[in-house]
């Protein structure tokens, strides 16, 4: 069984989201981070990432605040596992909506660093990001810098938990090639 863990981007949304911008660069630049996307940060996407194990843990109890390492049975984490977080937020209020970009759980840092000393090759969330807009960009960054990627904005993760129960389950990643953007969007299947 194959789930698509992309948000399909409507032009709508797409001519909405960028109306706004100027430049052709300004278009280029926040185009790479509409809908389901990497946050490379000006980072190198290597190919050897396109296929990883996965591994889903549900956080959608948590519902303001943090999530913490303790929070969190992780011992099964191993070296370029896609960690994939489900917390609901993506199907709860919608893509865009006020309501998805204002509502956050945060992974902490401590949960982040112990991904990245397992040297994960991604992190996956259902919200617009893994911290609030403050600290958005420094995680992306220090993820990054260590060769771990977060992707945003992934669906049906919901469907991914309930078929991958006590099962292992294998992710495709393919990010358009592009190089020297903070953003790229790329499609996510995982196969059951």
């Amino acid at each position: 069984m194959k789930i698509d863990l992309s948000f399909k981007i409507e032009k709508e949304i797409l001519d909405e989201m960028l109306s706004s911008l100027k430049t052709t660069n300004e278009v280029a630049e926040r185009s790479g981070h509409v809908g389901t996307h990497l946050d490379v940060m000006d980072g190198e996407f290597s190919i050897d990432n396109i296929i990883t194990k996965g591994k889903i843990f549900d956080i959608s109890h948590i519902k303001t605040g943090e999530v913490k390492l303790e929070d969190l049975d992780l011992s099964s984490v191993k070296e370029n596992d896609f960690i994939l977080f489900h917390s609901g937020i993506l199907k709860q209020y919608g893509y865009g909506s006020k309501e998805y970009l204002s509502t956050y759980i945060e992974l902490s840092d401590e949960l982040v660093n112990y991904l990245i000393e397992k040297k994960v090759s991604f992190i996956g969330v259902d919200m617009a990001g893994a911290k609030k807009p403050k600290d958005h960009p420094r995680i992306d960054s220090h993820c990054a810098k260590n060769g771990i990627f977060i992707i945003e904005n992934l669906v049906n993760l919901d469907l991914l938990l309930k078929e991958t129960l006590n099962k292992s389950f294998t992710v495709y990643t393919f990010p358009i090639n592009m190089s020297g953007f903070s953003g790229l969007s790329c499609r996510v299947i995982a196969e059951v």
